[in-house]
């Protein structure tokens, strides 16, 4: 018998979502003889501890007892319980410097962590995350900005939205010139996300050929790939493999695109090693027509130059001066209007914590139940129930030392 308990929340600011919904812990216990659900009980989360106990879903306060332990975010240390497995986003793979008592509450409490972003197919495909919402949500944004800086119509926040259903009808609202084009970087889940946004707002899709040298009588929108806005220095032949391992002898090619754009809408993954998408100098040329980033991204001070620092939910757009460089109200003229909000997923709570459920429930529980056949969920584990990091991770020793 296998139980798993869905933690609560507790990091600041408060994070609303939850790994699994009531009607997906009903369903995996109808389909699964041998697996117990419980809730520990929680004011904060989207759904609420009596639409699980409606349900016939145990909540408690304590989950002592529980095997396997669901969260979404960093879990504060004092709420760690010692000896169990634990899933959640620990933000520690890449070092990063303000988790690293996390990591060193974990090895000391012996406690297993799987990081949900190292769950992978043999291939190395991510198997689940909050991506697509941050594109639905991010791509949303965009329009709601442009709104606010045109003045042409006023959509709702997304937070205020009951679900997107909600959300998707403001955007019978969004009144755009018939000359309006949008560029998308990246091909992965936010990507997918944002273009969803773009498809219900009628928006034509085009190559990339078109939209640099064509002009249109609708709105369109194009998607580059990574070969399609960097290049090789040396003029030869762009290599994907190549460019991931030696980043730094590429270039940006994005301004043949920002000289016919509107609305930039970064979805894509960036390496520090690898060059700027456009820079403080690109966008201060004549040529440069962007005139609204809505970064998902969110690189700060990185390959997007407008992105100065990350936006709220509460107060989600800034302006960017690019002559002098430097933040400036959101409207000013002569400015680019940037969202730059670093959780977007957080504003449609309820529907991408059923999106990341339904991920959950066909790609990582079944794992836990046939005996991990496939090794997936030990290729993410980063720490054993001995209180040592496993092989995989052997590269965080110093980072856990420090």
């Amino acid at each position: 018998m296998l139980k798993i308990g869905i933690i609560r929340e507790g990091k600041t600011p408060p994070d609303h979502r939850v790994p699994l919904t009531p009607q997906q812990c009903q369903l995996l216990k109808n389909n699964y003889r041998d697996l117990e659900i419980k809730v520990q009980s929680s004011p904060i989360r989207a759904f609420k501890d009596e639409e699980y106990a409606e349900l016939g879903i145990e909540v408690s306060d304590k989950v002592d007892d529980c095997d396997v332990l669901l969260g979404v975010k960093e879990v504060p240390l004092d709420s760690l319980i010692a000896g169990k497995t634990y899933l959640f986003f620990s933000h520690t793979y890449k070092k990063q410097p303000y988790n690293r008592k996390l990591l060193q509450t974990i090895l000391d409490k012996k406690i297993r962590l799987i990081d949900y972003e190292m769950l992978r197919e043999p291939a190395g495909k991510r198997l689940l995350g909050f991506g697509r919402y941050a594109g639905i949500v991010g791509a949303y944004n965009a329009f709601r900005a442009w709104g606010k800086m045109t003045g042409d119509y006023q959509l709702k926040p997304a937070h205020q939205c009951e679900d997107r259903r909600e959300m998707e009808r403001e955007l019978i609202k969004v009144e755009l010139p018939a000359t309006t084009k949008v560029v998308i970087t990246g091909a992965g889940r936010v990507a997918g996300g944002a273009m969803e946004v773009l498809s219900a707002l009628r928006f034509t899709h085009v190559f990339p050929k078109e939209y640099i040298n064509q002009d249109f009588k609708e709105p369109v929108f194009t998607q580059l790939d990574v070969r399609q806005y960097f290049e090789r220095k040396d003029g030869k032949n762009f290599t994907r493999q190549e460019f991931y391992d030696k980043p730094e002898g590429f270039r940006s090619r994005f301004m043949r695109y920002a000289r016919t754009t509107d609305i930039y809408i970064p979805c894509h993954f960036w390496s520090d090693r690898s060059p700027f998408i456009f820079t403080r100098e690109d966008a201060r040329s004549p040529e440069f027509r962007i005139k609204l980033v809505s970064d998902i991204s969110c690189d700060i001070d990185g390959p997007v130059a407008s992105t100065l620092r990350p936006s709220t939910i509460e107060d989600p757009f800034y302006g960017y001066d690019p002559i002098q460089e430097k933040e400036v109200p959101f409207g000013t003229l002569g400015s680019i209007g940037v969202s730059a909000v670093d959780n977007l997923p957080c504003e449609l709570p309820r529907d991408a914590s059923e999106d990341f459920g339904n991920e959950l429930i066909k790609n990582v529980i079944p794992h836990f139940l046939n005996g991990d056949k496939q090794g997936i969920l030990e290729a993410a584990s980063e720490t054993d129930l001995e209180g040592k990091l496993t092989p995989r991770f052997s590269y965080l020793q110093d980072y856990v030392n420090a």
